[in-house]
């Protein structure tokens, strides 16, 4: 029987149309604008058979500190062929030797680890429609003078340098800060995303910041359909669900290998494979 050749190109933007198609197949709410901003940060790789894109993924790379892995998507008639194997070294050669990270399915967690990925935490997705509440005293809304120091925090909190990311962020969304002694000792990001709008990443040094700068954008969304992703470490879930916004779901964040250093703020990702998903 003749076997069909699988080509591997660079992802480019005229595959932006075909990878829309891979991610509702797969059920992600990713919309073309959501694709356009994953690629504007990230290099990557399609798959290619019959000139139909048949595989993805993305590499972010946030200098030399890391890069993180993402939009991995097979399509459902390929697989169990091996394709997202050689995605993923396709995506790991992409990167060249900096440390990994990733947030895995359950689907996916047996090849991750197989090539080395070791699990960190888990995600849990929360959304829902956001309730008319009061807006917190505490926040406030960022001006262009605090985003060096929201970069700073997003790299203590990230254990790597997302300066170029803060920046993207900065011009389609919106930032929240919490100040404390005159400078910025947390911050969130609101920002357009699948069926509405995702609140992340949010860095805090405790979780009653967390949660007024979360609280910041649900008092300014009401009606809204809002996403929440935070780690199951961070505290925050539950207080989540008492706002209206149900766990429905989530993955598990994985490295390769770990980056030294222990984190110095309390952080609740977006992910966006860490706010770009």
């Amino acid at each position: 029987m003749q076997t069909s050749q699988i080509d591997f190109a660079a992802f480019g933007t005229e595959h932006l149309g075909a990878a829309v198609h891979l991610s509702r197949q797969a059920g992600w709410p990713h919309r073309a604008e959501d694709w356009e901003m994953a690629l504007a940060l990230s290099e990557g790789v399609v798959a290619i058979e019959n000139e139909r894109v048949v595989g993805t993924v993305l590499v972010t790379p946030y200098k030399q500190d890391c890069a993180t892995i993402n939009m991995v998507i097979v399509d459902e008639a390929m697989r169990g062929r091996g394709l997202g194997r050689k995605l993923m070294h396709a995506a790991i050669e992409l990167a060249g030797d900096r440390p990994l990270r990733l947030v895995a399915t359950a689907e996916g967690l047996p090849l991750y680890e197989k090539l080395g990925f070791r699990p960190t935490g888990r995600i849990l997705q929360h959304q829902g429609i956001a309730a008319e509440i009061a807006a917190p005293m505490a926040t406030s809304a960022a001006t262009t003078s605090d985003f060096a120091a929201v970069a700073e925090l997003d790299r203590q909190a990230f254990g790597a340098d997302r300066a170029g990311l803060i920046a993207y962020l900065a011009k389609v969304g919106e930032i929240a800060v919490v100040r404390r002694n005159g400078g910025v000792t947390g911050f969130a990001v609101l920002r357009t995303f699948g069926r509405g709008e995702v609140i992340g990443p949010v860095i805090a040094g405790n979780l009653e910041d967390a949660k007024a700068l979360v609280a910041h954008f649900i008092a300014r969304r009401p009606g809204v359909f809002l996403r929440v992703d935070t780690t199951a470490a961070a505290g925050l879930s539950d207080w989540l669900a008492e706002q209206g916004f149900a766990h429905v779901g989530g993955g598990i964040a994985m490295m390769k290998p770990s980056i030294p250093g222990a984190q110095s703020v309390a952080t609740i990702f977006a992910l966006a494979n860490q706010a770009l998903g």
